[in-house]
């Protein structure tokens, strides 16, 4: 039996400083479970609470289990404020029943939509850094999963590809993330079946997609020119990515997500309408 997760983030909840709008958690969780959602994945550190009396009996109360969590932090510079942090959201994580903590490697600007070049150097402590966040996430029980992620210092082809080669950390195949980024996520699914640890299902419109690639759109506005679709509607192949993981032996989480953005006069009920569809799809596939 596949499992299915959603993420705050398809409700518009993001770490990022004047996302949006944010709702109330009461309501993203009320709009899971409606949807028959069994788990959920964190959200940005502190959105459900860090305390883990306080955590439990909100996920109860929902009727929903917590998967894991995203945790984008320098890893080139800046380490030691980093590994506190990965050891403080690990704690909440395992607290709260998780599996697995969604690393990702920030470039200590807000947003995603700029991203200084790395040394090689730099480069070389970010790989370092992974591996000691690993460790301490598996001393709360937790395993690390790093996320191509855009606006992040792993984000195109080159760097995926230099980071699966350099670490031994496996990843959060983020179809969305990884297509926007240039990458086609079936074909590194194909090449790289025991790198898969943890899987987020986005689709994506890939003409805007070349947008951002191209520097003509940011992130920010790729995404209110509506970059993310519902699974189905755009350019990743969803079903040839889910039976190939499963083929391979992936037997972890599948996360609806789809990074969403909530302004004044966004109608209340998109992302749950959104979110619909796309379990609608998935579970066709499945």
């Amino acid at each position: 039996m596949a499992k299915i997760a959603g993420a705050p983030i398809s409700w518009g909840v993001c770490e990022v400083p004047g996302w949006g709008n944010v709702l109330p958690a009461t309501t993203v969780l009320t709009e899971m479970n409606e949807l028959g959602l069994s788990a959920t994945e964190l959200g940005p550190p502190d959105y459900l609470p860090a305390d883990p009396g306080a955590l439990k009996a909100m996920l109860s109360e929902f009727e929903l289990t917590l998967v894991g969590g995203f945790l984008a932090v320098t890893l080139h510079t800046d380490v030691q404020s980093s590994l506190d942090e990965a050891d403080r959201v690990a704690g909440i994580l395992r607290a709260g029943g998780a599996e697995v903590l969604v690393l990702a490697a920030a470039t200590g600007l807000d947003g995603y939509d700029e991203r200084p070049q790395l040394t090689d150097d730099e480069w070389t402590t970010l790989v370092d850094t992974c591996a000691k966040i690993r460790e301490i996430a598996a001393g709360h029980g937790l395993k690390t999963v790093l996320h191509p992620h855009v606006g992040t210092h792993v984000e195109r082809e080159a760097e995926v590809e230099r980071f699966l080669a350099d670490s031994d950390l496996q990843l959060c195949l983020d179809t969305g993330h990884l297509l926007i980024g240039g990458t086609d996520p079936v074909e590194l699914a194909r090449r790289y079946p025991d790198r898969i640890g943890h899987v987020h299902l986005k689709d994506v419109r890939d003409e805007i997609a070349a947008k951002v690639r191209s520097g003509e759109f940011s992130y920010t506005d790729a995404v209110e020119q509506g970059i993310y679709v519902p699974l189905g509607d755009g350019d990743v192949d969803v079903e040839a990515l889910v039976k190939l993981v499963q083929e391979a032996g992936y037997t972890g989480w599948f996360v609806l997500e789809q990074d969403t953005r909530l302004k004044d006069g966004s109608p209340v009920d998109k992302p749950l309408k959104d979110t619909a569809r796309s379990l609608a799809h998935l579970s066709k596939i499945l």
